[in-house]
């Protein structure tokens, strides 16, 4: 028995020395891990521009909605509209299916991090908007938000007329897919564009990890079933949809309505 024991123990040592070695069996048992050079923001954001968002959810006192929305749409059209402010406005709106009693502001920075730590600074001396936090306060239940750059191969959101619902879908990836998703999604925008639905597509770098948003513009609802039906005629849709399922975590979508101050209408 114990002359077995040596042997077994003789074997193993040959093996891990046969492990060692580089060799192709070594490569059945170790995972090559392919090294990148840049961070997967570089990889899929725009290189032209040097634009940040952020997105805001406020989740709104139900008996404090439209003073909410009054309240907004009194203030933020003056940071928008002020060019000592590098931000603007991309689009506000309240949520109509989804999360009830809920607001949604986008917001553009057009200089990346300086531009945000800019306005921001602005802001505290800014005593109009002092009194608009103070007064939202009062109103709010809770608050979020999350800073994001937007895809390279997405349109860059501009304002249009309306009247137009919206819906903002969000995906929590799986940490690691968020080059695939791009991959995959760079194809498959174009499957997208027949209606000019696609407004913008945007993945999170702060709030969130590895969330990605797709906002997207319809006349109504009926007109958001014919469209999002119209794609799968489409050769190679079917397989987008396919291979970016798995990379999902969780998903939420969110039909949402223009306030009157919001560019995107």
């Amino acid at each position: 028995k114990t002359s077995r024991l040596w042997r077994l123990r003789g074997e193993l040592q040959q093996f891990n020395s046969f492990l060692a070695e580089d060799s192709w069996f070594k490569s059945l048992f170790v995972r090559k891990v392919d090294p990148r050079k840049d961070a997967h923001s570089h990889l899929l954001a725009k290189k032209e521009d040097n634009n940040l968002y952020k997105i805001q959810f406020h989740n709104v006192k139900p008996e404090c909605l439209e003073a909410y929305n009054t309240l907004c749409d009194q203030v933020l059209p003056s940071i928008h509209a002020d060019s000592a402010y590098p931000c603007e406005l991309v689009g506000t709106w309240n949520t109509w299916y989804g999360e009830q009693d809920q607001a949604v502001h986008l917001w553009r920075y057009r200089g990346g991090y300086p531009a945000l730590t800019e306005v921001m600074n602005k802001l505290k001396n800014n005593k109009d908007f002092l009194e608009y936090r103070k007064e939202r306060g009062k109103m709010l239940l809770s608050r979020r938000n999350q800073l994001l750059l937007e895809f390279s191969f997405w349109n860059e959101p501009v304002p249009r007329d309306g009247p137009n619902i919206y819906e903002l879908r969000s995906y929590q990836l799986r940490p690691g897919t968020m080059i695939e998703w791009g991959n995959y999604w760079a194809r498959a925008i174009s499957y997208r564009q027949h209606n000019r639905e696609a407004v913008g597509g945007f993945f999170s770098q702060i709030g969130n990890l590895y969330m990605v948003h797709h906002l997207w513009a319809y006349k109504d609802l009926q007109s958001r079933e014919d469209t999002r039906n119209a794609a799968w005629q489409h050769e190679g849709w079917d397989e987008v949809v396919y291979y970016t399922v798995p990379l999902i975590q969780h998903m939420e979508s969110r039909i949402m309505i223009p306030l009157k101050a919001s560019p995107l209408q």
